[in-house]
């Protein structure tokens, strides 16, 4: 995987978990009776992931960034396919605690890939221009959404995110054909 992979894909599930952000955080608030309820699912979803953070570096270490990174974008479109469909709490903890893993996985592997793909050459740079599109993409998922909810069910908005991280997994997938081909045409000299 290569910086600029990296990015593209990055940018596509940025887009797809701002998308549907705000309307996920009504959806948790709606299934819950009172806002202790509301309080704890959300803080499943924050615990899960500081307790997971620590082995996601270990195993970013040991088995790679880009295999973290497809088990996130793939375990998101399924996520999202199941969002719309919950409608108990304990239905909803237990989606909390997932999510909280798989963000866990992203946050962590997003770092990790980053310093990877930027050490010692223009890091800082690389660094913000990383953020720079990601935070782009998100910014105009957000705007947009405003807009297509009023034409789309929520749960519709669920189901493109799902599209969106798919279409993220598949470009991290094609990556490493693209490196095994180049790999064909220019071998490595010793």
């Amino acid at each position: 995987m290569n910086y600029r992979t990296f990015v593209a894909s990055q940018s596509i599930l940025m887009t797809a978990s701002s998308m549907v952000f705000p309307f996920y955080l009504l959806l948790i608030r709606n299934i819950g009776d009172s806002y202790s309820q509301f309080g704890l699912a959300y803080g499943l979803f924050a615990l899960t992931a500081a307790l997971t953070h620590p082995i996601i570096g270990r195993l970013s270490d040991k088995i790679g960034d880009r295999s973290l990174l497809l088990l996130y974008t793939w375990g998101m479109a399924g996520v999202m396919i199941i969002v719309p469909l919950i409608e108990t709490i304990s239905a909803l903890y237990i989606l909390q605690i997932i999510m909280g893993i798989l963000g866990a996985v992203q946050k962590t592997t997003e770092k990790t890939a980053l310093a990877r793909q930027t050490a010692g050459q223009h890091t800082g740079q690389k660094i913000g221009n990383y953020h720079l599109w990601t935070s782009v993409w998100g910014a105009v998922a957000v705007m947009a959404t405003g807009y297509l909810i009023d034409f789309l069910t929520i749960g519709s908005l669920f189901y493109i995110a799902s599209f969106l991280y798919m279409i993220s997994a598949v470009i991290l997938m094609r990556s490493d054909y693209i490196l095994k081909d180049q790999m064909k045409e220019k071998p490595v000299q010793p």
